[in-house]
């Protein structure tokens, strides 16, 4: 089809996500439709930087007619971060203005969002962005208590993996430790945790501080498996999200997995590289070990699996709007809002579209995207909270409960009390 208005370019950043190629198809179709010429840019940012045009390819409406309902992404995808070097940012938009591309549709979570921002703004109008919320970890903040696209799939696939996986624990009567993905914050641990009813789900927003050790991490741990053993279960599911281990202390990191931490592009700690689920199971273990016990966990993480799984309907649904959205906010009058013009973030509320700018999405103190935590006072949280099985200041004010889970830790109850001390 002849290029009669100008050509969008779509791109992918970050990790994989569920319905990734439900907003390329939506997208691709809203601009032939619209007269427009749809250029996937492969593997995100990553040849942008280094000035190399032959990394795309021209999308039809019969290339993506069916994509709708595949995992993972067409143009691949990658962490190339264009702001890292001021010339790299330069570079990324010189590539683009090359390839005649004035509208630019980014896909992706907070780093991919910082990137397209610092495109959209070192551009100063000549490349205007639509930048589509994407990440399992549900951690932008998105008006309207919308999540981001994936997180809903992501939940899905994972709360069936762990409810397979509570059969299997009340089965052979072991605990697992089971990481689920989140580098900043627990949505997704929680999700799942609350969606497949597991015994206690640990996530990095009840722990205030700015740093967690280690030792009161196991503690919260071990309290739940001497609880759960009180009720007479020797079996339970313990789901952490990754994001505790980012809180725990650099140096300790590094004595505690005996290696150097590796980072990715953007500065953030690799956690899946690091084995956190291994290091809990060894030191919970160890404690069981201390009182004479055998304790077999099983530890696993949650990750590779659910991000490139087939979106479930929520998330096709949701996704064919927001691509569609992007087309039609790049196609928009830039001079209707001023603070939009170079660019903003495409999301729905009440089930209209609203781009939000990008400064919007800043946090004031650092300058990167913003981070939704979870929040620990609503009763999403308070719901979950009241099912999981841990040790609450209730029972170790309770003489009776008290001692019948000091028992089983072998302990005194007023030892059993300081050394399991609920912190508020």
């Amino acid at each position: 089809m002849a290029n009669k208005n100008g050509r969008i370019g779509i791109l992918v950043g970050g990790g994989p996500a569920p319905g990734i190629n439900s907003v390329i198809s939506a997208a691709v179709i809203e601009a032939v439709h619209s007269g427009y010429e749809a250029v996937g840019i492969k593997n995100g940012y990553e040849y942008l930087v280094k000035g190399d045009t032959t990394q795309t390819v021209d999308l039809t409406i019969d290339d993506v007619a069916t994509i709708h309902t595949r995992g993972g992404s067409i143009l691949h995808t990658s962490r190339t971060n264009p702001t890292k070097r001021a010339e790299d940012l330069e570079t990324c938009v010189a590539t683009l203005k090359k390839l005649d591309i004035k509208n630019l549709i980014t896909i992706g979570g907070d780093d991919t969002s910082f990137g397209a921002s610092e495109i959209a703004r070192a551009a100063n109008g000549d490349i205007r962005v639509a930048h589509v919320p994407k990440t399992i970890d549900n951690d932008l903040p998105l008006p309207g208590g919308m999540p981001t696209f994936g997180y809903e799939t992501a939940r899905h696939v994972g709360s069936e993996i762990v409810m397979n996986l509570k059969e299997d624990s009340r089965t052979t009567n072991r605990w697992y430790f089971i990481i689920a993905m989140g580098r900043h914050a627990g949505h997704l641990a929680l999700g799942i945790g609350k969606s497949s009813a597991s015994t206690i789900t640990l996530i990095p927003e009840e722990f205030p501080g700015e740093t967690v050790s280690l030792s009161e991490v196991c503690d919260v741990l071990e309290g739940s498996i001497l609880k759960r053993r009180a009720l007479g279960r020797p079996d339970g599911i313990a789901i952490i999200a990754e994001g505790v281990a980012s809180k725990l202390n650099i140096n300790d990191l590094r004595n505690i997995s005996g290696v150097e931490i590796p980072r990715d592009e953007y500065g953030n700690i690799r956690l899946a590289d690091l084995p956190f689920a291994r290091i809990l199971r060894a030191e919970v273990e160890r404690r069981f070990e201390e009182r004479g016990e055998s304790m077999g966990i099983v530890d696993l993480t949650l990750g590779y699996e659910l991000r490139s799984a087939p979106p479930i309907p929520f998330d096709i649904d949701y996704t064919r709007t927001l691509g569609h959205g992007a087309v039609r906010f790049l196609l928009t009058d830039a001079s209707e809002d001023p603070r939009t013009a170079q660019g903003a973030m495409i999301c729905t509320v009440d089930n209209r579209l609203q781009p939000v700018p990008f400064e919007d999405m800043r946090d004031t103190k650092t300058g990167k995207t913003i981070v939704r935590m979870v929040d620990t006072d609503n009763l999403y949280y308070d719901v979950a909270r009241r099912y999981m099985t841990r040790i609450e200041q209730s029972d170790l004010d309770d003489e009776v409960i008290l001692g019948e889970i000091a028992k089983s830790a072998s302990m005194q109850p007023d030892a059993f009390k300081r050394r399991f001390k609920v912190k508020s």
